[in-house]
């Protein structure tokens, strides 16, 4: 408690008091408040100051931080906010006309002899300025030179409101042309800021689309020349999605999930293309997307697009080749913004957008760092927890529209006390204010638009761990095709083989606990938590989720732990009496979001009354269990539509299966699903299985045999440990490779000469040459050309020692290069 013989601060002391920049104090305007933290930081940094003008003072200035290397230029004009001018990306946005570098500027500026007395009479040049004043609302405004011509000025005074500081109205934009073209005749300079210009140009450019798209649609979505935007017909409300893309120029598209955001974002990219010359589209989106926006892409537009990956080298190569179309992901937009920046997209499209969230991420301050003249942004959750999270999401596609984020807060957080924020108010006014560049649809506005149902395919990048295993048991099943494409013939040892080999390939997809028990790599888990996170945002929302393997779930339960959401596991090992309540409560428990289940739960159960998702984490060999799995939620009583959603391992067993299943069905169910051992038999049945084999595992690009290595004669890899017992020779071989030789005029008992029998191991060994220097050239093929390497190296099951695998000649042709050194050998001791 003060004395009572305590003295009120001064005047100059209350000024020197520090701001907080978490209270503002009460005898501050907000405003006020946030212009004295800037100066007051500014004013105490260490940053330097370049005069890179003319003048002493009213100048152009670099403000440059030393510790993080950043540069800003600064025009000084004045001391009065809004005057003055600095590139950093405060100043752009925080609509007070003023920054931490100004301040700093001025701070340095006014210690010099005279400063202050020349800021103080204030800038008067006898050249006129065209500039972009930046305190309160944007604006264009014209400062008077001092030689500017009395006509000159008179006609200057009826474009530009004299009395609102000379601002230029932007209904009178069109006019600003002939100002400038006057001035130029009178010979008056007239400065006009490329900032300036820039605005004029967004407005005129955003009143000129929506002229040309009204003239060319005039009924809208239901004009006939939209009918054949895409190669696929579109629903009523995707094409408004297109069109309203088109016509913001920059927008965010934030409908919910299922309603087909990205066609939308397809649709309004062909839109921009025919009408306002857009070429250069860049595509980023997450790792697991990138094939899939590749393929959706060439399906719906029938455009070819180039997906940039591998190291810089290649995606450099990417970016220099002249597809128009390019696909790239958040984790390297940070090491390419000079690519990007040289490439010069028209259109840059974010998918899942929700990544960008948090305005202080690498991807997010680098994705905020792509200029390009138009933006189509898609989530399908834009505003999850805080309203900082819009804010981030919504400045890439236009960093003025809420205004400055400390004005949005002050307006519409609540905070108690002590500070701290309590919630939110009056977020009808953003919605309002987001409407001219956000659209956002529910499934219920535009249920009876949509089908009953809607499938989708998520393809899910593999890790290297899981890779290993994959294609080592994948480089088994192409030994026994190989095998059986010889001999017609598959022994009871390869049956088991083949069926232990595909059931872990498809194991491995999911992750390595499926097949270890131990370690957990693998994506599919994390992409999951991605989609729960988007579907479980909408209250009431409920997903079922299927595996054919418990473990999946194992792992599933402890990410649904950290995100607590509740959730049920419904699996064969649940005794038959504890079956009930665990639907029950996934019905009826508003907090259980989550059904998980095997197999077990693909028949008898009623879920359609508590989901419209289903969501597989696998795909089962028989399309009649995958159908049953969705009938659980897509049957009768279902008031909504379905949604389901397969994910996929990209380039694995599972994409093979997927364009093949349907027409083997009947095959696959039997052999993988317990069915028909006869199968397996000599015939036309075991002929069909044994090319649905090939060719799913082919599909896959399984890093085996018949994939990695040429094709060379007797070359066959080096068995893996253990593999030992498969790859030994069968005693026909073991004969053969024995068996008396007749060559070149030798006799019976003489050993093969040395040059021929050298032949197959020197083939071989080409070989493995060959299939280095082919995964060497594809290496611009990322991924592809690690899955290639991979099936050259293998893992000692006992060691965990690598190894390489070498290209092989059969038995006989290692025992007739065995018989010839020996005889070599044998000649020399002679």
């Amino acid at each position: 408690m003060p004395s009572p013989t305590a003295k009120k601060p001064t005047p100059k002391a209350k000024a020197e008091e520090r701001l907080s920049r978490s209270r503002m104090p009460e005898n501050l305007s907000v405003e006020e408040w946030q212009i004295g933290l800037r100066r007051q930081f500014g004013r105490e940094q260490a940053y330097t100051l370049e005069n890179i003008g003319s003048e002493p003072f009213f100048s152009e200035f670099i403000v440059a931080n030393p510790d993080s290397d950043g540069r800003y230029r600064v025009a000084i004009r004045g001391t009065t906010p809004g005057e003055n001018f600095c590139s950093c990306p405060d100043f752009a946005t925080n609509d007070l006309g003023t920054c931490k570098h100004v301040e700093f500027a001025l701070a340095k500026l006014e210690a010099r002899r005279g400063g202050k007395a020349a800021l103080k009479r204030g800038f008067a040049p006898e050249y006129s300025e065209l500039y972009l004043h930046y305190a309160g609302a944007r604006g264009v405004r014209f400062r008077v030179g001092t030689a500017c011509p009395a006509g000159l000025r008179k006609a200057g005074a009826k474009l530009f409101d004299a009395s609102a500081g000379w601002r230029l109205a932007p209904e009178r934009f069109g006019e600003l042309p002939a100002f400038l073209k006057k001035a130029q005749k009178a010979g008056h300079e007239v400065r006009c800021y490329d900032d300036a210009l820039a605005f004029v140009a967004e407005l005129r450019d955003t009143e000129e689309r929506r002229r040309v798209l009204d003239e060319t649609y005039p009924r809208g979505a239901d004009s006939r020349a939209l009918r054949n935007l895409l190669k696929t017909p579109l629903y009523r409300y995707q094409l408004e999605g297109a069109l309203f893309a088109a016509r913001a120029g920059r927008c965010l598209i934030g409908d919910e999930m299922g309603l087909g955001k990205t066609v939308q974002a397809i649709a309004g990219a062909e839109l921009l293309s025919r009408h306002f010359g857009v070429e250069r589209v860049l595509v980023v989106c997450p790792v697991s997307l990138k094939h899939q926006w590749q393929q959706e892409l060439a399906r719906f537009s029938g455009r070819r697009a180039q997906v940039v990956r591998g190291l810089r080298a290649e995606r450099e190569a990417h970016y220099r080749e002249e597809t128009p179309l390019k696909i790239t992901n958040y984790e390297t937009l940070a090491r390419d913004l000079d690519l990007i920046e040289a490439w010069a997209p028209d259109l840059v499209i974010v998918d899942e957008a929700q990544r960008i969230k948090n305005w202080n991420t690498v991807a997010a301050r680098a994705l905020k760092r792509i200029s390009s003249p138009y933006a189509i942004v898609l989530t399908g959750t834009p505003l999850e927890n805080r309203l900082e999270e819009l804010i981030s999401i919504v400045q890439f596609v236009d960093r003025h529209r809420l205004g400055p984020t400390w004005r949005l807060l002050h307006e519409h957080q609540r905070r108690d006390e002590t500070g701290r924020v309590t919630g939110y108010q009056g977020l009808d006014r953003i919605g309002k204010t987001l409407a001219p560049v956000m659209l956002r649809r529910r499934k219920a506005e535009v249920l009876s638009q949509l089908p009953p149902r809607v499938d989708s395919t998520r393809f899910v990048p593999m890790t290297e761990q899981q890779m290993v295993h994959h294609n080592e048991n994948g480089e088994i099943v192409q030994r026994i095709v190989s095998r059986w494409r010889k001999t017609g013939y598959i022994s009871d040892a390869d049956q088991r083989r083949l069926t232990c080999a595909l059931q872990n390939m498809r194991m491995s997809c999911n992750s390595t606990y499926l097949l270890d028990h131990e370690t957990d790599h693998g994506t599919k888990s994390g992409e999951l938590v991605d989609l729960l996170e988007e579907m479980l945002a909408i209250p009431g929302n409920k997903v079922v989720v299927f595996s054919q393997w418990v473990r999946t779930h194992e792992i599933l339960i402890r990410r649904l732990k950290e995100k607590a959401w509740g959730h049920v596991l419904f699996h064969g090992g649940v005794p038959s009496e504890k079956r009930p309540p665990l639907v029950d409560r996934f019905l009826q428990d508003p907090d259980c979001r989550v059904f998980l289940s095997t197999d077990a739960g693909g028949v008898g159960l009623n879920l359609q009354h508590g989901a419209a998702t289903v969501i597989n984490m696998d795909m089962p060999w028989n399309p009649a269990i995958l159908e049953q799995r969705i009938g659980r939620v897509f049957r009768l009583g279902q008031a909504r539509g379905v949604q389901v959603v397969n994910l996929v391992a990209q380039g694995t067993i599972e994409e093979g299966m997927l364009s093949l299943l349907s027409f083997k069905k009947s095959l696959f169910a039997g052999v993988l699903d317990g069915g028909e051992s006869e199968v397996f038999m000599n015939g036309g049945r075991l002929s069909k299985f044994m090319e649905s084999v090939e060719q799913v595992t082919g599909a896959a690009s399984v890093a085996g045999a018949a994939e990695t290595l040429p094709a060379v004669e007797h070359a066959e890899p080096l068995p893996t440990q253990s593999l030992a017992d498969e790859e030994k020779p069968s005693p026909d071989a073991a004969a053969s490779a024995h068996a008396p030789q007749q060559q070149n005029g030798a006799g019976a008992d003489s050993p093969p000469p040395l040059a021929d029998a050298w032949t197959p191991l020197v083939e071989a060994g080409l070989a493995f040459v060959n299939a280095m220097v082919s995964a060497e050239a594809e290496a611009g093929a990322g991924a592809g050309a690690k899955k290639g390497l991979s099936g050259l190296i293998g893992t000692d099951a006992d060691t965990g020692k690598s190894y390489i695998k070498l290209p092989m000649p059969e038995p006989a042709a290692l025992g007739r290069l065995a018989d010839a050194l020996a005889g070599l050998i044998s000649n020399l001791r002679r």
